[in-house]
């Protein structure tokens, strides 16, 4: 009976379009044990010839095996199916069962949807449906919820214990480089002691340096090497590479190291796309954090001072500008300056005078968010200058005491990095011994093998003898920074800790990583002079008033005395005289030039003082048509009589053009018959 109301159900109209057999596993792990699920799957193609269609028209979409029904994503096998039952390709579709199809209830009524709307019937292990049947879509519906109650029962099941594990801290869960697990199942730090060491020296050359970018700089150029687990071939094994940026800020962010054991700390959840993306919860969010769970290889202190030391690297970048690690340029108090107009933090700007760099302090945020003038511009050279001179003035009595721990934290420095360079040495040559080992054991007739394993050990002991001649090479290099001449220097320069400031070589962010252990901020106030206000580490407060600096452009201006010179010789001299004479002493422009005519007319023109030719009208000097109106003789005669020396003439300018003192009454008289008894 209920083999005729399946027949009913199938129509001639279905017999026409194909029959579509869907078959799924959720993961690969099914796929190969669970293989009589599988069988049942495929054996739903004896249904569907039963039921009328031929072997030729049943399509079987099985592109999903290994592949979970609770998203339609990543599932291109369901979504062929869809789209040939929306082309109306489809007479029927089979499936084992509803959570064969989907684990999601959108996913299965979608499919209903449109199966009812292209007349598409859905067989399962209990019968065949016809979802624009009203009782049969109920019936549909029902099962695919509880299909989806299913899986939420099984994932809460899971879920479930994973947590209560993880509150215990009892869950096993991949441990990062530098542990391993016992066996007893315990985290312990890895037996290798190469790695343990690299492991340290980058929390010590953090904590020394306070920047990541550092510490990997700080490997490079020491040369040394970082493990990198494998996670194909040996459990924990390890492989030795070049430290990188992304390295050193997972070591630093994971809690493992500080010996702590964490679970929650990310949160997955989808988008309205389908995709799903993690995000980092703050700590107070995480499910479990469970401290001295295991050793590690810093202290919880120690980690909680790292990820503020990130935090103040991070806060540089962002709109807050805040503390910043030292950097190379010459800014002593970059990163450590507040506006105290507004109270943001201010940025440090440099220009250039001549060749060297010159700092600037500028409050900028707000003026370019509201595209206003800035808070304020102060130079920086003059504070810096005060700071330095307040912080050795204040760190003399100390000094002593502080050039020796440097001295000792140097010391320390270099024996780490030795102590890894010859690990790696060790290292280098037990892999060689290992390949000699392998070479020997090997049948010699067997070339084939023997050649192989030869060349291996020959590579493996090229690289011993590099990584010797490395260690050999560093060990002089640090010798040579740390020799009994050079620790005399340093107990030398402990005694004047203003000559060790002030030494050109020490670097600029040296003197800044010493400031910063001193100084917690400085704020800045510009008026008619720059006030400084200086908090110390502790709560010590100093203020310092430092007149503004004098413009740059102050400093070309000719000098008062030049001026007062050039006005008192322009009484006698043209101004090409008057350049001859000031560089005859010695004088100098404001830009520290030479002088010359344009450079003295300009000065003249610039401070308005009265031109020579005006000085020479005032004391009644005429000019040669004046003069020549006056005498009754042509303009060519004056030229005459002056070259004769009959007149006395005054240049007033460096283009032969005189001036001229009037002559008596009856000069023109005795001039012509002075001039007729010389022919």
């Amino acid at each position: 009976m209920i083999a005729e109301v399946h027949h009913q159900k199938v129509t001639a109209g279905h017999l026409k379009r194909d029959a579509f057999l869907y078959v799924r596993q959720s993961t690969l792990r099914q796929v190969f044990e669970n293989t009589e699920s599988t069988k049942r799957q495929y054996a739903l193609r004896e249904r569907a010839v039963a039921l009328g269609w031929p072997q030729e028209r049943i399509v079987v979409i099985d592109s999903d095996l290994g592949k979970s029904g609770a998203s339609i994503q990543g599932r291109e096998g369901f979504q062929q199916l869809v789209t040939a039952v929306g082309m109306g390709r489809a007479g029927i579709v089979l499936g084992l069962e509803v959570s064969r199809l989907a684990r999601n209830s959108s996913d299965w009524h979608r499919l209903l949807e449109i199966c009812a709307l292209t007349e598409t019937l859905i067989l399962d292990e209990d019968g065949v449906y016809e979802p624009k049947d009203f009782n049969d879509r109920l019936l549909l519906g029902l099962k695919g919820t509880m299909s989806e109650a299913e899986i939420h029962v099984l994932r809460a099941r899971l879920r479930g214990g994973i947590l209560s594990k993880a509150r215990r801290g009892e869950l096993r869960s991949p441990l990062p480089v530098g542990f391993a697990y016992d066996e007893m199942g315990r985290v312990r730090r890895h037996p290798d002691a190469q790695a343990q060491a690299a492991i340290r020296q980058v929390f010590q050359t953090f904590s020394r340096t306070g920047s990541a970018y550092a510490t990997v700089k700080s490997f490079r150029q020491q040369k040394l090497l970082f493990p990198r687990r494998v996670q194909t071939g040996p459990r924990g094994r390890l492989v030795w590479a070049p430290l990188t940026h992304a390295l050193v800020l997972n070591l630093l962010h994971n809690p493992r190291y500080a010996g702590a054991f964490f679970f929650g700390r990310y949160r997955t959840r989808r988008l309205i796309d389908g995709r799903t993306v993690s995000e980092r919860l703050p700590q107070d969010q995480w499910h479990t954090l469970l401290r001295d769970a295991h050793d590690g290889y810093i202290t919880w202190d120690e980690y909680e001072a790292n990820q503020r030391q990130l935090r103040e690297c991070a806060q540089a970048h962002g709109a807050e500008r805040r503390k910043s690690p030292p950097r190379e340029g010459p800014a002593l108090l970059q990163g450590l300056v507040m506006c105290g107009v507004c109270g943001d933090r201010m940025i440090a700007r440099y220009h250039l005078r001549g060749t060297s760099q010159i700092p600037s302090y500028v409050c900028q945020r707000r003026g370019i968010e509201r595209a206003e003038p800035f808070c304020q511009v102060v130079h920086g050279e003059r504070v810096d200058e005060a700071v330095g001179g307040l912080l050795v003035e204040m760190m003399t009595p100390v000094a002593l005491e502080i050039a020796l721990t440097v001295q000792r934290e140097l010391q320390e420095r270099v024996a780490d990095a030795d102590r890894l360079r010859r690990q790696q040495g060790d290292r280098a040559r037990y892999e060689a011994e290992l390949a000699r080992q392998r070479f020997m054991q090997v049948d010699p007739n067997n070339r084939l093998v023997a050649d192989v394993l030869e060349a291996d050990w020959n590579e493996k002991l090229r690289v011993v003898r590099a990584a010797q001649d490395e260690y050999e090479r560093q060990r002089q290099a640090d010798h040579a920074v740390l020799d009994d001449e050079q620790r005399r220097r340093l107990t030398a320069l402990a005694t004047d800790f203003p000559r060790l400031w002030r030494d050109p070589k020490t670097p600029d962010r040296e003197r800044k990583r010493m400031v910063r252990l001193l100084l917690e901020d400085v704020t800045l106030v510009k008026t008619t002079e720059v006030t400084a206000h200086i908090r110390f580490k502790g709560g010590t407060e100093r203020t310092l008033t430092l007149p503004l600096p004098t413009p740059h452009w102050q400093t070309w201006v000719t000098p008062p005395a030049v001026v007062a010179e050039i006005d008192h010789l322009l009484e006698e001299h043209t101004e090409g005289e008057i350049a001859r004479v000031l560089n005859e002493r010695g004088l100098q422009s404001g830009k520290r030039h030479a002088f010359t005519r344009q450079m003295v007319q300009r000065i003249r023109m610039d401070y308005r003082l009265t031109s020579r030719y005006h000085r020479l009208r005032a004391r009644g000097l005429l000019t040669p048509r004046e003069l020549a109106r006056k005498l009754r003789v042509c303009v060519l005669t004056i030229g005459t009589w002056r070259g004769h020396g009959l007149l006395r003439a005054h240049a007033h300018s460096d283009k032969d053009e005189y001036l001229y003192e009037p002559p008596g009454e009856d000069a023109p008289v005795k001039w012509k018959h002075k001039l007729s008894s010389r022919r």
